[in-house]
This record gives structure tokens, C-alpha cells and sequence, in this order.
């Protein structure tokens, strides 16, 4: 009788090993996520004075490994009271997970939380470091 030396199931089971990132599965619906996140809040009018007039770029889903919980990275355009803006997703985020569920097809709608992305405002920050370094550059 042969005895196998794998152990645990097939996903997750690394027994204290550090996490290697999202698996693929995470990544696919996340995009789905994204997608259909943007398009509902390019049709939706949400009544919060916070988000009058306002785009929003949603630039990354994160979601958990059992799909349930997504981190919507956001930022508006302009990149203007991104604080506010959030706030005001965020209080509105069971309107948005119900429009959301419409439009995806998932086992389950992920509920949403938002986060402004910094990502841009810290490319910006390199930007100006780098800018400054060439001139300082030039000048020698």
C-alpha cells in the first residue's frame, strides 16, 4: 500500500508559510469587479452632495480568498477631495453592492469598501524628486 506525503487539500493548506499573493481566481474577479464597479457608477446618480459632479477612476479590486469582501481602490478625478469622495462611497456602499450584484455573475456579491488609491500622488512625488535630482544634475 503506497502512502502519498502531500499534505492538506489542495488550496491554502502551507501550514504557516507566508501568503503568496492573490491567486488567480482573486485576479479574475477582481478585474470582473472593477469593470462592472465602473460602469455602475458611470450610470448611477448617488445622492450625496460629496459625489455632485464627481468622476471616479476605480483603479484596483482586491478581493478575499473566499470572494465575500472587496477593497475598491478609487480615485476621483482631479484627484480632489478624495477624502469626502470616499467617505461618501463608502455610505452608500449597500446601494452600490446591491446595482453591482445586476451586473456581475458571482456566487456571491463581494460587499464593498473603498480606499482612496495614493498611488498616484506618490508616482507625482517620485516624479518631483527625480525632476529635481536631473536639474540638480544639470547644474554641476
Amino acid at each position: 500500500m503506497k502512502h502519498s506525503t502531500h499534505k492538506g487539500g489542495g488550496r491554502g493548506g502551507r501550514g504557516g508559510a507566508p501568503e503568496a499573493g492573490p491567486t488567480q481566481r482573486q485576479l479574475r474577479a477582481g478585474e470582473l469587479v472593477r469593470h462592472a464597479l465602473a460602469e455602475v457608477l458611470r450610470e448611477e446618480d448617488i445622492a450625496d452632495e460629496a459625489m455632485a459632479g464627481v468622476s471616479v477612476t476605480v483603479t484596483e479590486v482586491r478581493l478575499s480568498p473566499d470572494l465575500r469582501h472587496a477593497v475598491c481602490f478609487v480615485e476621483p478625478l482631479g484627484g480632489g477631495h478624495a477624502l469626502e469622495v470616499v467617505a461618501a462611497l463608502n455610505r452608500h456602499a449597500r446601494f452600490l453592492r446591491g446595482r453591482l450584484g445586476h451586473a456581475i455573475d458571482l456566487r456571491f456579491t463581494p460587499d464593498l469598501k473603498f480606499v482612496h488609491d495614493e498611488s498616484f500622488e506618490r508616482a507625482a512625488e517620485m516624479e518631483a524628486l527625480f525632476a529635481r535630482v536631473r536639474v540638480q544634475g544639470d547644474e554641476t
